[in-house]
């Protein structure tokens, strides 16, 4: 067994007056993690690099900031509230920010830079507006209505958007607006990615500008065939029945159509996705030189990915390259084209490792651009004319992931060289040419600290230094920030399991303490790594308790034997291996076997229950939120990933469901669900709780009017928080800490 220890770094001054973390403290408005940023973005020109800040009197609502590269001066640039004083969101913008978790979030969430980078597209609550960098304070609005997803086109001619399910454009040298679709209405969509590719494929638009501003293509869907979810919102004052197309798994999905629009004439055609219309349209693209449009088609039952070539003029078509699996083909947003020769960098995890290969536009391979026992996140920057490629991977620690450039010749392949060299985790954002980049670092005792380097690593400046010093709102709680210990154990097939653990506040190894042992457990997520930033778990081993979390088999950025461990059968190796962490907790001298209690969130919430309901006499306690209960309520993409259909997979669908293993549930169980979820619908819940009240099993239960599935806002969090602490403490007993 390896341990890895993360100790706090002494800071530069002790606060006079230490203080202990509260609920109201990490839930309150100032950000304790000091002056975040988020959105990097270098400039064109890379004179400037952008980011969005929140305020000091409201960390959640957000301003556009710049940091001048010549004088190493930042400032404000856009004031969100001077732009928008009060937002009023359309319902298309409330579930668009649903699906990309930034429901808690007011003020300026995105920006672009024009081509030319002397003005910004900022969207605010529906309106649309330009700024002109030279004179920020005069912004020019230039569209409103419900505006979704704007853009500035490659070349800055101008400026696109999505409203009421119609694509438009301006054309910014006239001032005229153009509607270029006109059938969007009802179940018809244009421009906009469906419900499932927003929620399960990371696809954040539904329209791709061609690189000369020649054509749009854009994805049109018709989601008239999908089955009607009818439910009930319910708020503190009213109730609303809804009724939402929602694919669950075995359903009908939406009808897909690609097409290319001009911009300049509106003339559209039709490209030919092929004879099978159940198939996912994932991902669009353009060649460098406008000649071509790349589409992604991946098969209904995703064991197929094909990279299908357009030829922009004749519409003729070829299938460049196939990725096959025997499980799942997984999709991702690494193709990039080089502008210098007739190639493409591709991503594929063929090898049972996620690498780089070089292909020609005919589809030819050339080479691998990486390779080995390792695999790489996702490609960062291509800079052509040196020849490098930069990744993010976890090649050195799983628990971590750094910045690595590779030989675009493949001549580094199993020997990437290191970039960033702090233990722990680092974001990294390059400008478009890879000659400058701003990594955000952070570790388990380091707040994030974002810098501007260059890519052999090297200093720059300094964007937010964030040094915890006595001036750092975490300050007063330093002094009781607890370490954060790493190892790893095995799993009954050999595979390496990694954890985290902090020991409770002024551990004493003779003692027996309780265990919060938090969980996720779901695929496309890791839950142990070495970063800054979970005040729940630092809290919780502040009250007394042993903090827990371990990632089991089908948890991200591993191997594919990893990661394809529960595949057509949820809820098995899941649980198992999270009762092989509960059982190594047990045989701690420090812990008290009988006290271990588990929570869990969504998929860590259908965790909590199948733990419970198989072995309740090891885990003393749970608290689930917002649980999928049945497999077969949840949605198609996601689901028939690792499930197949119901019709092909019907003993898989029955054993990963809750309700055949409900008897065994016997330790104290508190549900909570938001009562207007509309990702994991409240029927989950109330099916459960039909389930319970069946077999006269005694719960508790907490459900929040109004609330979708993250139960976003400050109040609520709060609030949720505060039932998983007390529901802890009441079954639990830790000892009293002073």
């Amino acid at each position: 067994m390896r341990f890895i220890l993360s100790f706090l770094a002494l800071a530069a001054a002790m606060p006079v007056h230490a203080e202990r973390l509260t609920l109201d403290r990490i839930y309150g408005d100032q950000a304790l993690a000091g002056a975040g940023v988020r959105s990097l973005k270098v400039s064109p020109d890379g004179a400037r690099v952008t980011f969005l800040r929140g305020r000091d009197d409201n960390q959640y609502q957000l301003d556009l900031w710049e940091f001048n590269m010549k004088d190493k001066t930042q400032h404000r640039l856009v004031d969100s509230k001077t732009l928008v004083p009060e937002e009023n969101l359309s319902d298309a913008e409330k579930a668009k920010r649903e699906r990309e978790r930034t429901a808690s979030l007011k003020g300026i969430l995105s920006y672009s830079w024009s081509p030319d980078g002397k003005q910004l597209l900022v969207p605010i609550a529906g309106n649309l507006y330009l700024i002109d960098t030279a004179k920020p304070d005069a912004a020019r609005l230039v569209a409103s209505g419900a505006v979704l997803d704007p853009k500035i086109s490659p070349q800055g001619r101008y400026v696109s958007f999505v409203r009421n399910q119609n694509l438009f454009v301006i054309d910014l040298s006239t001032g005229k607006e153009r509607q270029l679709t006109t059938d969007g209405a009802g179940q018809v969509h244009n421009g906009e990615a469906e419900f499932i590719a927003q929620e399960e494929m990371g696809q954040r638009t539904g329209y791709y500008w061609a690189p000369d501003d020649s054509a749009i293509a854009y994805k049109r869907y018709d989601e008239s065939q999908v089955p009607v979810a009818r439910r009930f919102e319910i708020y503190a004052d009213r109730t609303d029945v809804v009724e939402q197309r929602y694919p669950a798994a075995g359903d009908p999905n939406v009808t897909v159509q690609l097409k290319i629009v001009s911009p300049a004439s509106g003339e559209t055609r039709d490209v030919d996705l092929g004879g099978n219309p159940d198939i996912y349209l994932v991902r669009a693209d353009w060649s460098g030189n406008s000649k071509a449009l790349l589409y992604q088609r991946q098969s209904r039952d995703q064991k197929t990915l094909e990279l299908v070539s357009v030829d922009a003029a004749t519409l003729k078509q070829r299938v460049l390259l196939t990725e096959k699996s025997d499980t799942w083909t997984t999709i991702h947003d690494d193709l990039r084209f080089l502008k210098n020769r007739d190639a493409f960098i591709w991503s594929s995890e063929r090898s049972g490792r996620n690498h780089l290969y070089l292909y020609s536009l005919d589809g030819k391979l050339l080479h691998a651009i990486s390779k080995g026992e390792w695999g790489i996140d996702n490609v960062l920057a291509v800079d052509e004319k040196a020849g490098k490629v930069y990744i993010a991977s976890n090649r050195d620690a799983v628990v971590d992931k750094q910045t690595y450039v590779l030989a675009l010749d493949g001549s580094t392949a199993d020997k990437p060289k290191r970039i960033t060299q702090g233990d722990g985790w680092h974001d990294a954002s390059f400008s478009r040419n890879g000659e400058v980049f701003v990594d955000t670092y952070s570790s388990p005792s380091i707040p994030p600290q974002v810098s501007i380097r260059r890519p052999d690593g090297s200093m720059v400046d300094w964007l937010e230094h964030n040094e915890l010093n006595d001036k750092h709102p975490y300050a007063k709680f330093q002094a009781d920030h607890l370490p954060t210990e790493f190892g790893t154990l095995p799993a009954k097939d050999g595979q390496t399991l990694y954890y985290s653990m902090i020991k409770p506040y002024k551990f004493d190894a003779s003692k027996r303490y309780p265990v919060y042992l938090s969980t996720y457990g779901g695929p496309h997520s890791q839950h142990v790594s070495r970063k800054w930033g979970n005040y729940f778990d630092q809290y919780m081993a502040q009250q007394g308790f042993v903090v827990f979390r371990l990632d089991n088999r089908g948890s991200s950025r591993r191997e594919r034997v990893f990661t394809d461990a529960n595949y057509k059968r949820l809820g098995t190796v899941e649980v198992e291996d999270q009762l092989a962490g509960v059982e190594w907790l047990g045989k701690q001298s420090f812990v008290d076997a009988k006290r271990i209690g588990v929570f869990g969130w969504s998929y860590g919430g259908f965790m909590t229950l199948r733990l419970l309901s198989q072995a309740s006499d090891k885990i003393a306690m749970g608290v689930s939120v917002a649980p999928v209960t049945d497999w077969k309520l949840y949605d198609t993409h996601y689901t028939e990933q690792f499930m197949s259909t119901p019709k092909d997979n019907a003993e898989g669908y029955k054993q990963a469901s809750i309700f055949p293993h409900v008897d065994g549930l016997k330790s104290p169980l508190l549900l909570m669900h938001g009562m207007a979820d509309d990702n994991v619908l409240f029927t989950n819940t109330t099916r459960m709780i039909d389930a319970l009240v069946k077999r006269n099993i005694r719960f508790e239960l907490m459900t929040y009017p109004g609330a979708k599935h993250g139960i976003s806002g400050t109040t609520s969090q709060r609030h949720v928080y505060g039932n998983i602490e007390a529901f802890f403490k009441k079954n639990l007993k830790p000892d009293t800490v002073q």
